[in-house]
């Protein structure tokens, strides 16, 4: 008896290694797909959203490589937080994920067991001699599907002796047919192993052994396209409203498509029996089918859907958010997504900076002490945010990461940094607001109010300009920054002159804020130098910056005299 019982227990962890192969050559495909692909796969998605179809297709084309609709739709958030595309065409997109990664389940059902040993062999090979080109990356892919298809043969010879056994065949004649249970099961496992492709092929097998009924089997193929759009609920579930409502909206389309196909599933039974083909290919066709009606049915529908989605899911009113919104550390297995991510989240901390800015005019004019204390306090927001986004971006590999994406990570960094530093400015220039002026009653003189006025609407034109070039990195818009700094520290100049005239003049007002008068427009100046120092990075990856900024004829006199010196 313990014989059999730790044979059987034998199988059952061969089973369960086979399985968790699957998942991870699922994972190591997508990861060195996304990481040789990454900044391109994003293009092609974000030019071919022009029309409802043209993003169908996208989505098709780009999940089939990666081989997760999850992924995608994890992509597709993030040109949804930056409002470059319409919710219609997102949805879409994730129409045509979910036939994506129906159609590779399809192409794993053929008989590839002769591709495996060669994919391995071929993929170790590229991975360990060319481990940091894209050769290598590449041969990570091959790797990842050399697995998939083992696996899967695995998967096979573990069921075997499984189905054979008296308990097992006792355990799933006492197993209630409930489409419903089917379901939940299905969704369980693939939220666990976080990919519907690894669920569905794990059925197609397990119903060709004879582990589970083909009715059981299409159940469970229903549970797996739903655990696929919970999963993704579950990951945007953090971000903003505006976000989230794309993976909302993929799971209705889905629980609608299941709630009318249940009363159908006898009927699809038997068209699958006398369509042919083994009960593995029956499977996959269930999916593939599935997923095409979806689209095809909701393609029309993805403009009203969207409006019905912002008219049920509105964004809540609310102030800044004080923890990170976009820093998903699902996405850290994936470089390029997770640099994104980290990118969003700097351009959310550059949203708290821009408040702390705004306020120090109504501060000045109104002597509003509660609005300068709820803004200083902002600026605990702007360190925990820069603390959290470092700390996020550290727990990337820089190994993985290509030369841009390098570059990327290193921008990410120097634009935190900076609007860090820019908090810290204007909370001290609201103190001296309060010591200098607010708490001893003082007024600003007229002119000297309106030079101060005029530097900080400047300011903030600068800084959402530099906001843009961080996001966009156009060198055109990244010299027009760096041309303002030099105007900028003009204005200073000629500001303080004015103050010093108008102190020579003894206008009262003038010596009473002298002080504060001074430090301001230095202060605003600083705050914009490193508004404009966003720029260089772009500037130098362009070739358009020198390595220094004095002329070379003014060099070879001094150095000439300090030759003579020595």
């Amino acid at each position: 008896m313990r014989c059999v019982t730790f044979g059987f227990m034998v199988h059952l962890l061969n089973l369960l290694a086979a399985v968790a192969l699957l998942v991870w050559g699922t994972q190591f495909v997508r990861t060195g797909i996304l990481r040789v692909f990454g900044e391109n796969l994003r293009h092609i998605l974000a030019v071919g959203m022009a029309t409802r179809g043209q993003a169908l297709l996208a989505g098709l084309g780009v999940t089939s490589l990666i081989q997760s609709s999850t992924a995608t739709c994890l992509i597709v958030t993030s040109f949804l937080g930056r409002s470059l595309v319409t919710l219609s065409a997102a949805l879409a997109v994730m129409l045509g994920a979910d036939v994506g990664t129906s159609l590779m389940a399809v192409v794993f059902s053929f008989d590839l067991s002769w591709l495996s040993p060669l994919l391995i062999f071929g993929g170790v090979v590229a991975f360990i001699s060319r481990e940091k080109t894209t050769a290598g990356r590449l041969g990570r892919v091959a790797i990842g599907l050399g697995l998939m298809l083992l696996s899967l043969q695995l998967i096979v010879e573990a069921t075997k002796p499984l189905t054979e056994s008296p308990t097992v065949r006792t355990l799933l004649a006492a197993l209630p047919s409930e489409v419903a249970l089917d379901m939940l099961v299905g969704a369980v496992l693939t939220v666990a192993s976080y990919s519907s492709l690894a669920m569905v092929l794990l059925t197609a097998t397990l119903a060709v052994s004879g582990m589970v009924p083909m009715t059981v089997a299409l159940g469970l193929v229903l549970g797996a396209n739903l655990g696929s759009g919970l999963l993704a609920v579950l990951l945007t579930a953090r971000g903003p409203m505006a976000e989230r409502r794309l993976a909302i909206g993929n799971l209705l389309f889905k629980v609608v498509g299941a709630i009318a196909v249940i009363p159908l599933l006898p009927y699809v039974h038997v068209w699958l029996q006398h369509a042919g083909g083994g009960l593995h290919q029956q499977v996959v066709l269930f999916h593939l089918g599935f997923n095409v009606a979806l689209a095809v049915v909701f393609i029309g529908l993805t403009g009203a859907a969207a409006r019905l989605l912002i008219k049920l899911f509105k964004e809540p009113p609310r102030g800044v958010h004080q923890r990170p919104q976009h820093l998903d550390p699902s996405a850290l297995a994936t470089p390029s997504l997770a640099i994104s991510c980290a990118a969003r989240e700097a351009l959310h901390q550059a949203d708290v900076v821009e408040t702390m800015l705004r306020g120090i005019v109504p501060v000045l004019r109104n002597n509003d002490l509660v609005l300068a204390e709820e803004l200083r306090k902002l600026d605990d927001t702007v360190d925990q945010l820069y603390t959290s986004i470092k700390l996020y971006l550290t727990q990337i590999s820089r190994e993985a990461l290509n030369e841009r994406e390098s570059r990327r990570w290193t921008d990410v960094v120097s634009f935190t940094i900076n609007m860090e530093q820019i908090g810290d400015i204007i909370e001290r220039v609201l103190q001296d607001i309060e010591d200098k002026k607010v708490r001893p009653n003082r007024r600003l003189s007229d002119a000297g109010m309106a030079e101060v006025c005029h530097l900080h609407e400047r300011l903030l034109a600068n800084l959402r300009l530099a906001m843009s070039v961080f996001l966009d990195g156009h060198v055109r818009d990244a010299r027009k920054l760096l041309e303002e700094k030099a105007r900028f520290r003009d204005l200073q100049y000629e500001y303080a002159a004015s103050h010093i005239a108008r102190l020579q003049d003894n206008t009262t007002q003038s010596i009473e804020t002298s002080s504060l008068h001074l430090d301001l427009i230095s202060d605003l100046k600083r705050i914009n130098s490193h508004i404009c120092s966003i720029a260089y990075p772009i500037l130098e990856s362009a070739g358009a910056l020198t390595a220094t900024r004095i002329r070379p004829s003014v060099l070879a006199p001094m150095d000439s005299d300090l030759q003579k010196s020595e």
